[in-house]
Protein backbone atom coordinates (compact mmCIF):
# COMPACT_ATOMS: atom_id res chain seq x y z
CA UNK A 1 0.00 0.00 0.00
CA UNK A 2 1.40 3.35 -1.07
CA UNK A 3 2.06 6.15 1.43
CA UNK A 4 2.58 9.88 0.97
CA UNK A 5 5.63 9.95 3.23
CA UNK A 6 7.79 6.93 3.99
CA UNK A 7 10.16 7.44 6.93
CA UNK A 8 13.13 5.12 7.41
CA UNK A 9 14.13 5.19 11.07
CA UNK A 10 12.17 5.66 14.29
CA UNK A 11 14.52 7.58 16.55
CA UNK A 12 13.79 11.12 17.63
CA UNK A 13 14.31 12.62 14.16
CA UNK A 14 12.06 10.11 12.41
CA UNK A 15 9.31 10.43 15.01
CA UNK A 16 9.30 14.24 14.93
CA UNK A 17 9.19 14.13 11.12
CA UNK A 18 6.31 11.63 11.24
CA UNK A 19 4.24 13.75 13.62
CA UNK A 20 4.68 16.88 11.52
CA UNK A 21 4.05 15.12 8.19
CA UNK A 22 0.88 13.61 9.68
CA UNK A 23 -0.27 17.00 10.98
CA UNK A 24 0.35 18.39 7.45
CA UNK A 25 -2.23 15.94 6.13
CA UNK A 26 0.07 13.22 4.77
CA UNK A 27 -0.43 9.49 5.05
CA UNK A 28 2.74 8.41 6.89
CA UNK A 29 4.44 5.06 7.29
CA UNK A 30 7.54 4.46 9.45
CA UNK A 31 9.95 1.59 8.81
CA UNK A 32 12.67 0.75 11.32
CA UNK A 33 15.15 -2.08 11.86
CA UNK A 34 14.95 -1.67 15.64
CA UNK A 35 12.03 -0.91 17.89
CA UNK A 36 11.62 2.87 18.34
CA UNK A 37 12.50 2.97 22.04
CA UNK A 38 15.87 1.33 21.32
CA UNK A 39 17.08 4.15 19.09
CA UNK A 40 20.27 6.10 19.73
CA UNK A 41 18.26 9.16 20.81
CA UNK A 42 17.84 7.48 24.19
CA UNK A 43 21.59 7.91 24.79
CA UNK A 44 21.50 11.72 24.54
CA UNK A 45 21.68 12.41 28.25
CA UNK A 46 22.89 15.98 28.78
CA UNK A 47 20.10 18.17 27.41
CA UNK A 48 18.64 20.14 24.52
CA UNK A 49 19.85 23.69 23.91
CA UNK A 50 17.51 26.66 23.86
CA UNK A 51 18.17 30.26 24.91
CA UNK A 52 15.33 30.46 27.45
CA UNK A 53 17.34 32.33 30.05
CA UNK A 54 15.78 30.42 32.96
CA UNK A 55 19.06 29.82 34.81
CA UNK A 56 20.90 33.04 33.86
CA UNK A 57 20.99 35.73 31.22
CA UNK A 58 21.23 34.17 27.75
CA UNK A 59 20.35 35.09 24.17
CA UNK A 60 19.72 33.49 20.81
CA UNK A 61 22.69 35.43 19.45
CA UNK A 62 24.97 33.90 22.08
CA UNK A 63 23.69 30.44 21.11
CA UNK A 64 24.42 31.23 17.45
CA UNK A 65 27.94 32.42 18.19
CA UNK A 66 28.76 29.46 20.47
CA UNK A 67 27.61 27.08 17.72
CA UNK A 68 29.62 28.84 15.00
CA UNK A 69 32.75 28.93 17.16
CA UNK A 70 32.50 25.23 17.92
CA UNK A 71 32.03 24.48 14.19
CA UNK A 72 35.43 25.97 13.24
CA UNK A 73 34.19 27.89 10.21
CA UNK A 74 32.30 25.06 8.52
CA UNK A 75 28.76 25.79 9.68
CA UNK A 76 26.25 27.67 7.54
CA UNK A 77 25.34 30.74 9.59
CA UNK A 78 21.88 31.02 8.06
CA UNK A 79 21.05 27.41 9.02
CA UNK A 80 22.57 27.83 12.48
CA UNK A 81 20.58 30.99 13.05
CA UNK A 82 17.37 29.27 11.96
CA UNK A 83 18.02 26.37 14.36
CA UNK A 84 18.84 28.62 17.31
CA UNK A 85 15.87 30.93 16.67
CA UNK A 86 13.56 27.91 16.58
CA UNK A 87 15.07 26.39 19.73
CA UNK A 88 12.69 28.01 22.28
CA UNK A 89 9.74 27.02 20.06
CA UNK A 90 11.05 23.44 19.88
CA UNK A 91 11.48 23.11 23.65
CA UNK A 92 8.08 24.65 24.34
CA UNK A 93 6.52 22.17 21.90
CA UNK A 94 8.23 19.25 23.65
CA UNK A 95 7.00 20.62 26.97
CA UNK A 96 3.47 20.91 25.60
CA UNK A 97 3.33 17.28 24.47
CA UNK A 98 4.46 16.00 27.85
CA UNK A 99 8.26 15.77 28.06
CA UNK A 100 8.98 15.79 31.80
CA UNK A 101 11.78 18.34 31.98
CA UNK A 102 13.46 18.98 35.31
CA UNK A 103 12.20 22.19 36.90
CA UNK A 104 13.49 25.14 38.89
CA UNK A 105 11.96 26.11 42.22
CA UNK A 106 9.63 28.51 40.38
CA UNK A 107 8.52 25.71 37.99
CA UNK A 108 10.47 26.91 34.95
CA UNK A 109 12.35 24.40 32.79
CA UNK A 110 15.74 23.82 34.42
CA UNK A 111 18.90 24.52 32.40
CA UNK A 112 22.54 23.47 32.79
CA UNK A 113 25.83 24.38 31.16
CA UNK A 114 27.43 22.04 28.63
CA UNK A 115 30.85 22.35 27.01
CA UNK A 116 31.36 25.36 24.73
CA UNK A 117 28.27 27.20 26.00
CA UNK A 118 28.49 30.72 27.40
CA UNK A 119 25.42 30.24 29.62
CA UNK A 120 23.35 27.44 31.19
CA UNK A 121 21.34 26.63 28.05
CA UNK A 122 20.68 22.88 28.03
CA UNK A 123 17.13 22.01 29.10
CA UNK A 124 17.22 18.60 30.74
CA UNK A 125 15.30 15.77 32.37
CA UNK A 126 17.77 14.60 35.02
CA UNK A 127 20.36 12.76 32.90
CA UNK A 128 17.73 10.90 30.85
CA UNK A 129 16.85 13.76 28.50
CA UNK A 130 16.97 11.90 25.18
CA UNK A 131 15.18 8.89 26.60
CA UNK A 132 12.29 10.94 27.97
CA UNK A 133 11.98 12.92 24.75
CA UNK A 134 12.00 9.69 22.73
CA UNK A 135 9.30 8.00 24.82
CA UNK A 136 7.08 11.08 24.67
CA UNK A 137 7.44 11.30 20.88
CA UNK A 138 6.68 7.59 20.54
CA UNK A 139 3.50 8.00 22.60
CA UNK A 140 2.51 10.91 20.37
CA UNK A 141 3.09 8.90 17.18
CA UNK A 142 0.94 6.06 18.53
CA UNK A 143 -1.78 8.53 19.47
CA UNK A 144 -1.74 9.86 15.90
CA UNK A 145 -2.32 6.35 14.57
CA UNK A 146 0.83 6.45 12.41
CA UNK A 147 1.84 3.03 11.11
CA UNK A 148 5.18 1.68 12.39
CA UNK A 149 6.73 -1.42 10.85
CA UNK A 150 9.59 -2.68 13.02
CA UNK A 151 12.30 -5.23 12.24
CA UNK A 152 12.56 -4.09 8.62
CA UNK A 153 16.12 -3.62 7.43
CA UNK A 154 16.71 -1.01 4.70
CA UNK A 155 18.33 -2.41 1.57
CA UNK A 156 18.04 0.41 -0.98
CA UNK A 157 15.91 3.34 -2.01
CA UNK A 158 13.65 2.86 -5.01
CA UNK A 159 14.22 5.43 -7.75
CA UNK A 160 12.44 6.06 -11.04
CA UNK A 161 13.17 8.61 -13.78
CA UNK A 162 10.83 11.22 -15.24
CA UNK A 163 10.27 12.18 -18.87
CA UNK A 164 13.50 14.20 -18.80
CA UNK A 165 15.45 11.20 -17.49
CA UNK A 166 15.84 12.88 -14.10
CA UNK A 167 15.75 10.47 -11.13
CA UNK A 168 13.43 10.76 -8.15
CA UNK A 169 12.99 8.67 -4.99
CA UNK A 170 9.70 6.84 -4.63
CA UNK A 171 10.10 4.14 -2.00
CA UNK A 172 12.44 1.59 -0.49
CA UNK A 173 13.25 -2.11 -0.53
CA UNK A 174 13.68 -3.72 2.87
CA UNK A 175 14.38 -7.12 4.37
CA UNK A 176 11.68 -8.27 6.77
CA UNK A 177 13.94 -9.69 9.48
CA UNK A 178 11.13 -11.79 10.97
CA UNK A 179 10.22 -13.59 7.74
CA UNK A 180 13.36 -13.23 5.61
CA UNK A 181 11.27 -11.86 2.76
CA UNK A 182 12.15 -8.81 0.68
CA UNK A 183 9.43 -6.16 0.83
CA UNK A 184 9.00 -3.06 -1.31
CA UNK A 185 7.20 0.09 -0.18
CA UNK A 186 6.04 2.78 -2.58
CA UNK A 187 5.82 6.38 -1.47
CA UNK A 188 5.53 9.85 -2.98
CA UNK A 189 8.42 11.01 -0.77
CA UNK A 190 10.98 9.38 1.51
CA UNK A 191 12.68 10.68 4.67
CA UNK A 192 15.95 9.11 5.82
CA UNK A 193 16.31 9.22 9.62
CA UNK A 194 18.62 6.26 10.19
CA UNK A 195 21.25 7.83 12.45
CA UNK A 196 25.01 8.09 12.18
CA UNK A 197 27.95 5.75 11.61
CA UNK A 198 30.07 5.86 14.78
CA UNK A 199 29.86 2.11 15.22
CA UNK A 200 32.57 1.69 12.60
CA UNK A 201 34.79 2.19 15.66
CA UNK A 202 33.26 -0.99 17.08
CA UNK A 203 33.94 -1.24 20.85
CA UNK A 204 35.48 2.25 20.80
CA UNK A 205 32.08 3.94 20.49
CA UNK A 206 29.24 5.02 22.76
CA UNK A 207 26.76 4.04 20.05
CA UNK A 208 24.49 1.01 19.86
CA UNK A 209 25.60 -1.85 17.61
CA UNK A 210 23.05 -0.91 14.97
CA UNK A 211 24.53 2.54 14.30
CA UNK A 212 26.10 1.40 11.05
CA UNK A 213 25.23 4.18 8.58
CA UNK A 214 22.78 2.09 6.53
CA UNK A 215 20.70 5.04 5.33
CA UNK A 216 23.78 7.07 4.40
CA UNK A 217 25.24 4.21 2.36
CA UNK A 218 21.90 3.61 0.63
CA UNK A 219 21.55 7.34 -0.12
CA UNK A 220 24.88 7.67 -1.92
CA UNK A 221 24.09 4.54 -3.93
CA UNK A 222 20.78 6.10 -4.94
CA UNK A 223 22.36 9.34 -6.18
CA UNK A 224 22.49 11.62 -3.13
CA UNK A 225 25.69 13.39 -2.10
CA UNK A 226 27.48 13.12 1.24
CA UNK A 227 29.43 15.89 2.94
CA UNK A 228 32.00 16.29 5.73
CA UNK A 229 32.28 12.56 6.39
CA UNK A 230 35.73 12.90 8.00
CA UNK A 231 34.33 14.82 11.00
CA UNK A 232 33.58 12.37 13.80
CA UNK A 233 33.17 13.64 17.33
CA UNK A 234 34.83 11.81 20.20
CA UNK A 235 33.05 12.20 23.50
CA UNK A 236 35.64 12.93 26.20
CA UNK A 237 34.08 10.80 28.93
CA UNK A 238 33.09 7.22 28.22
CA UNK A 239 33.71 4.50 30.79
CA UNK A 240 37.19 3.10 30.28
CA UNK A 241 36.37 -0.59 29.97
CA UNK A 242 32.96 -0.54 28.29
CA UNK A 243 32.77 2.75 26.30
CA UNK A 244 29.41 3.46 27.97
CA UNK A 245 28.70 7.20 27.87
CA UNK A 246 29.08 9.33 30.97
CA UNK A 247 27.12 12.47 30.17
CA UNK A 248 28.67 15.88 29.71
CA UNK A 249 26.16 16.98 32.32
CA UNK A 250 28.51 15.50 34.93
CA UNK A 251 31.16 18.04 33.91
CA UNK A 252 28.53 20.72 33.45
CA UNK A 253 27.54 20.21 37.09
CA UNK A 254 31.14 20.80 38.18
CA UNK A 255 32.90 17.46 37.66
CA UNK A 256 36.69 17.52 37.35
CA UNK A 257 38.97 15.60 34.99
CA UNK A 258 42.06 14.25 36.75
CA UNK A 259 45.12 12.34 35.61
CA UNK A 260 46.90 9.61 37.60
CA UNK A 261 48.70 12.28 39.63
CA UNK A 262 45.40 13.82 40.69
CA UNK A 263 46.03 16.90 38.53
CA UNK A 264 43.40 18.79 36.56
CA UNK A 265 44.86 19.28 33.09
CA UNK A 266 42.17 20.96 30.96
CA UNK A 267 39.10 23.17 31.02
CA UNK A 268 36.35 20.59 31.47
CA UNK A 269 33.80 22.80 29.72
CA UNK A 270 35.81 23.58 26.61
CA UNK A 271 34.37 22.29 23.29
CA UNK A 272 34.44 18.51 22.99
CA UNK A 273 37.23 18.32 20.42
CA UNK A 274 39.57 20.22 22.73
CA UNK A 275 38.73 18.16 25.82
CA UNK A 276 39.00 14.85 23.95
CA UNK A 277 42.45 15.79 22.58
CA UNK A 278 43.62 16.88 26.03
CA UNK A 279 42.63 13.50 27.47
CA UNK A 280 44.18 11.68 24.50
CA UNK A 281 47.47 13.52 25.06
CA UNK A 282 47.51 12.56 28.75
CA UNK A 283 46.85 8.91 27.87
CA UNK A 284 49.70 9.04 25.34
CA UNK A 285 51.96 10.10 28.23
CA UNK A 286 50.94 6.95 30.12
CA UNK A 287 48.38 8.58 32.39
CA UNK A 288 45.04 7.08 33.41
CA UNK A 289 42.16 9.56 33.35
CA UNK A 290 39.36 9.93 35.86
CA UNK A 291 36.19 11.95 36.22
CA UNK A 292 35.69 13.18 39.77
CA UNK A 293 32.19 14.19 40.92
CA UNK A 294 32.58 13.17 44.57
CA UNK A 295 32.52 16.80 45.75
CA UNK A 296 29.00 17.26 44.30
CA UNK A 297 27.59 15.08 47.07
CA UNK A 298 25.29 12.09 47.14
CA UNK A 299 22.05 14.09 47.27
CA UNK A 300 22.90 16.11 44.17
CA UNK A 301 24.18 13.07 42.26
CA UNK A 302 21.04 11.06 43.01
CA UNK A 303 18.76 13.94 42.04
CA UNK A 304 20.57 15.26 38.96
CA UNK A 305 22.89 12.46 37.78
CA UNK A 306 21.23 9.20 38.82
CA UNK A 307 21.98 7.38 35.57
CA UNK A 308 25.69 8.21 35.71
CA UNK A 309 25.92 6.69 39.19
CA UNK A 310 24.09 3.54 38.06
CA UNK A 311 26.25 3.13 34.94
CA UNK A 312 29.52 3.60 36.84
CA UNK A 313 28.49 1.04 39.47
CA UNK A 314 27.22 -1.44 36.90
CA UNK A 315 30.01 -1.28 34.32
CA UNK A 316 33.08 -0.17 36.30
CA UNK A 317 32.21 -1.33 39.81
CA UNK A 318 32.86 2.14 41.21
CA UNK A 319 30.46 4.40 43.07
CA UNK A 320 31.03 8.02 41.97
CA UNK A 321 29.77 9.28 45.31
CA UNK A 322 32.96 7.84 46.83
CA UNK A 323 35.21 6.83 43.90
CA UNK A 324 36.86 8.30 40.83
CA UNK A 325 35.32 7.20 37.52
CA UNK A 326 37.87 5.83 34.98
CA UNK A 327 37.13 7.36 31.55
CA UNK A 328 38.47 7.63 28.00
CA UNK A 329 37.33 9.41 24.81
CA UNK A 330 35.51 7.29 22.21
CA UNK A 331 33.58 7.88 18.97
CA UNK A 332 30.21 9.40 19.75
CA UNK A 333 28.65 11.50 17.00
CA UNK A 334 29.12 11.94 13.26
CA UNK A 335 28.93 15.52 11.96
CA UNK A 336 29.03 14.40 8.32
CA UNK A 337 26.16 12.80 6.46
CA UNK A 338 23.73 13.18 3.59
CA UNK A 339 23.90 16.65 2.09
CA UNK A 340 20.54 18.46 2.28
CA UNK A 341 19.22 21.85 1.19
CA UNK A 342 17.33 24.49 3.17
CA UNK A 343 14.19 22.30 3.04
CA UNK A 344 15.95 19.11 4.21
CA UNK A 345 15.82 17.62 0.69
CA UNK A 346 18.81 15.77 -0.75
CA UNK A 347 20.19 16.11 -4.27
CA UNK A 348 17.85 13.24 -5.23
CA UNK A 349 14.34 14.66 -5.61
CA UNK A 350 11.83 13.27 -3.19
CA UNK A 351 14.49 12.02 -0.79
CA UNK A 352 14.73 14.01 2.43
CA UNK A 353 17.08 13.44 5.37
CA UNK A 354 17.12 14.49 9.02
CA UNK A 355 18.97 13.79 12.25
CA UNK A 356 22.46 12.41 12.55
CA UNK A 357 22.38 10.83 9.07
CA UNK A 358 21.90 14.28 7.50
CA UNK A 359 24.22 17.25 7.22
CA UNK A 360 22.29 20.49 7.64
CA UNK A 361 25.64 22.28 8.09
CA UNK A 362 24.86 23.34 11.65
CA UNK A 363 27.65 21.36 13.35
CA UNK A 364 30.59 21.94 11.02
CA UNK A 365 33.81 20.40 12.24
CA UNK A 366 32.68 19.94 15.85
CA UNK A 367 29.15 19.75 17.27
CA UNK A 368 28.26 21.92 20.25
CA UNK A 369 26.98 19.73 23.08
CA UNK A 370 23.19 19.99 23.41
CA UNK A 371 22.58 20.76 19.74
CA UNK A 372 21.91 17.20 18.54
CA UNK A 373 18.50 16.87 20.23
CA UNK A 374 17.71 20.40 19.11
CA UNK A 375 18.62 19.61 15.51
CA UNK A 376 16.33 16.59 15.32
CA UNK A 377 13.34 18.55 16.63
CA UNK A 378 13.83 21.69 14.52
CA UNK A 379 14.76 19.94 11.27
CA UNK A 380 12.49 16.95 11.95
CA UNK A 381 9.59 19.39 11.79
CA UNK A 382 10.99 20.93 8.63
CA UNK A 383 11.62 17.57 6.94
CA UNK A 384 8.16 16.27 7.80
CA UNK A 385 6.43 19.36 6.49
CA UNK A 386 8.63 19.56 3.36
CA UNK A 387 8.11 15.88 2.48
CA UNK A 388 4.35 16.21 2.98
CA UNK A 389 4.22 19.29 0.75
CA UNK A 390 6.29 17.53 -1.92
CA UNK A 391 3.96 14.52 -1.76
CA UNK A 392 0.88 16.70 -2.38
CA UNK A 393 2.32 17.69 -5.77
CA UNK A 394 3.61 14.21 -6.67
CA UNK A 395 1.81 12.85 -9.73
CA UNK A 396 4.44 10.51 -11.19
CA UNK A 397 4.06 6.78 -11.66
CA UNK A 398 6.05 4.32 -9.58
CA UNK A 399 7.54 1.11 -10.93
CA UNK A 400 9.12 -1.13 -8.30
CA UNK A 401 9.58 -4.24 -10.45
CA UNK A 402 13.27 -4.04 -11.33
CA UNK A 403 14.47 -2.87 -7.92
CA UNK A 404 12.42 -5.45 -6.07
CA UNK A 405 13.94 -8.14 -8.27
CA UNK A 406 17.42 -6.72 -7.69
CA UNK A 407 16.89 -6.78 -3.90
CA UNK A 408 15.75 -10.40 -4.01
CA UNK A 409 18.75 -11.34 -6.14
CA UNK A 410 21.05 -9.59 -3.69
CA UNK A 411 19.70 -11.46 -0.65
CA UNK A 412 19.87 -14.77 -2.52
CA UNK A 413 23.37 -14.05 -3.81
CA UNK A 414 24.78 -13.07 -0.42
CA UNK A 415 23.81 -16.47 0.97
CA UNK A 416 26.06 -18.07 -1.65
CA UNK A 417 29.08 -16.14 -0.39
CA UNK A 418 31.57 -18.42 1.33
CA UNK A 419 32.58 -17.95 4.94
CA UNK A 420 36.32 -18.49 4.67
CA UNK A 421 36.95 -15.20 6.49
CA UNK A 422 35.09 -14.23 9.68
CA UNK A 423 33.63 -10.76 9.08
CA UNK A 424 33.07 -10.29 12.83
CA UNK A 425 36.83 -10.44 13.32
CA UNK A 426 37.29 -7.98 10.45
CA UNK A 427 34.71 -5.67 12.02
CA UNK A 428 36.68 -5.64 15.27
CA UNK A 429 39.91 -5.14 13.31
CA UNK A 430 38.43 -2.11 11.52
CA UNK A 431 37.27 -0.64 14.83
CA UNK A 432 40.76 -0.92 16.29
CA UNK A 433 42.67 0.50 13.31
CA UNK A 434 40.18 3.34 12.93
CA UNK A 435 40.45 4.25 16.61
CA UNK A 436 44.25 4.18 16.50
CA UNK A 437 44.89 5.75 13.08
CA UNK A 438 41.70 7.57 12.05
CA UNK A 439 40.54 8.66 15.48
CA UNK A 440 41.31 11.62 17.71
CA UNK A 441 44.77 12.13 16.20
CA UNK A 442 45.55 11.29 12.56
CA UNK A 443 48.37 11.60 10.06
CA UNK A 444 48.74 10.86 6.36
CA UNK A 445 50.74 7.67 6.77
CA UNK A 446 48.29 6.14 9.22
CA UNK A 447 45.23 7.15 7.19
CA UNK A 448 46.65 5.70 3.98
CA UNK A 449 47.54 2.46 5.77
CA UNK A 450 43.94 2.12 6.97
CA UNK A 451 42.61 2.91 3.48
CA UNK A 452 44.79 0.15 2.05
CA UNK A 453 43.39 -2.30 4.62
CA UNK A 454 39.80 -1.25 3.83
CA UNK A 455 40.28 -1.72 0.10
CA UNK A 456 41.70 -5.17 0.71
CA UNK A 457 38.64 -6.02 2.83
CA UNK A 458 36.40 -4.80 -0.01
CA UNK A 459 38.00 -7.37 -2.29
CA UNK A 460 37.54 -10.11 0.32
CA UNK A 461 33.85 -9.50 1.10
CA UNK A 462 32.66 -12.40 -1.17
CA UNK A 463 34.66 -14.70 1.13
CA UNK A 464 33.06 -13.30 4.32
CA UNK A 465 29.44 -14.33 3.85
CA UNK A 466 27.05 -15.23 6.66
CA UNK A 467 27.36 -18.73 8.13
CA UNK A 468 23.63 -18.84 8.79
CA UNK A 469 21.81 -19.55 5.52
CA UNK A 470 18.34 -19.76 7.09
CA UNK A 471 15.49 -17.40 6.27
CA UNK A 472 13.65 -16.50 9.45
CA UNK A 473 15.26 -14.06 11.92
CA UNK A 474 18.66 -14.38 10.29
CA UNK A 475 20.50 -11.73 12.28
CA UNK A 476 23.81 -13.07 10.98
CA UNK A 477 22.71 -12.03 7.49
CA UNK A 478 21.62 -8.57 8.67
CA UNK A 479 24.93 -8.01 10.46
CA UNK A 480 26.82 -9.00 7.32
CA UNK A 481 24.89 -6.45 5.23
CA UNK A 482 25.55 -3.84 7.95
CA UNK A 483 29.23 -4.73 7.73
CA UNK A 484 29.16 -4.09 3.99
CA UNK A 485 27.63 -0.66 4.52
CA UNK A 486 30.26 0.19 7.13
CA UNK A 487 33.10 -0.82 4.79
CA UNK A 488 31.58 1.34 2.05
CA UNK A 489 31.48 4.34 4.39
CA UNK A 490 34.96 3.64 5.76
CA UNK A 491 36.47 4.25 2.33
CA UNK A 492 34.59 7.56 2.01
CA UNK A 493 35.68 8.75 5.47
CA UNK A 494 39.33 7.96 4.76
CA UNK A 495 39.36 9.58 1.31
CA UNK A 496 37.95 12.76 2.88
CA UNK A 497 40.35 12.68 5.83
CA UNK A 498 43.38 12.16 3.60
CA UNK A 499 42.25 14.99 1.31
CA UNK A 500 41.83 17.48 4.17
CA UNK A 501 45.45 18.46 4.71
CA UNK A 502 44.86 20.51 7.84
CA UNK A 503 43.51 20.22 11.38
CA UNK A 504 39.99 21.50 12.01
CA UNK A 505 37.74 20.67 14.94
CA UNK A 506 37.35 16.92 15.38
CA UNK A 507 39.68 16.26 12.43
CA UNK A 508 43.13 16.67 14.00
CA UNK A 509 46.14 15.90 11.83
CA UNK A 510 49.27 15.50 13.96
CA UNK A 511 51.38 16.01 10.82
CA UNK A 512 49.53 19.27 9.96
CA UNK A 513 48.26 20.70 13.26
CA UNK A 514 47.10 24.09 11.91
CA UNK A 515 43.84 25.16 10.28
CA UNK A 516 44.21 26.33 6.68
CA UNK A 517 41.35 28.67 5.79
CA UNK A 518 42.85 29.57 2.42
CA UNK A 519 42.56 26.01 1.09
CA UNK A 520 40.17 24.07 3.34
CA UNK A 521 37.46 26.35 4.70
CA UNK A 522 35.16 24.24 2.56
CA UNK A 523 33.14 21.04 2.70
CA UNK A 524 34.25 17.66 1.41
CA UNK A 525 31.60 16.38 -0.97
CA UNK A 526 31.40 12.75 -2.11
CA UNK A 527 29.13 11.05 -4.62
CA UNK A 528 29.11 8.08 -6.94
CA UNK A 529 29.13 7.94 -10.73
CA UNK A 530 28.62 4.49 -12.23
CA UNK A 531 29.44 3.05 -8.77
CA UNK A 532 32.80 4.89 -8.71
CA UNK A 533 33.49 7.10 -5.68
CA UNK A 534 34.12 10.78 -6.50
CA UNK A 535 35.22 13.51 -4.07
CA UNK A 536 35.80 17.27 -4.11
CA UNK A 537 35.87 20.35 -1.90
CA UNK A 538 33.00 22.84 -2.22
CA UNK A 539 31.93 25.89 -0.25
Amino acid sequence: MRSDVLIIGAGGAGLVAAINAHESGAKVRIITKEYPTRSQTSMAQGGINAALGNASVDSIEAHVQNTLKSAHGLANEEMVRFMCEQAPVAVNWLDSIGVCFSRTKDAKIAQRTLGGASAPRACYAQDYTGLKILHTLYDRVLACGIEILSERYLLNFITNTDEYNKPYACGATVLNIRTGEVESYESASVIVATGGYSRIYDKHSTNAVGTTGDGIAAAIRAGARLSDMEFIQFHPTALKNSSILISESARGAGGHLLNSKGERFTNELAPRDEVARAIHNEIEKGEDIFLDIRHLGETFIDEELPQERKLAKLYENVDPVYDLIPVKPVAHYTMGGIEVDANSQTKLRGLFAVGECANHRVHGANRLGGNSLLELVVFGKQAGESAAEYAKKFTKSIDITLQTKSANNFITGVKYFTNQIDFYQKREFIGNIFYNNAGISRDEMGLKAVLGAIRQIQKEIPFMGPKDKSKVYNTNLVEFIEFGNMVELCEIILVCAISRNESRGAHFRADIPQENDMAYKAHTITWKEDSVLCADFME
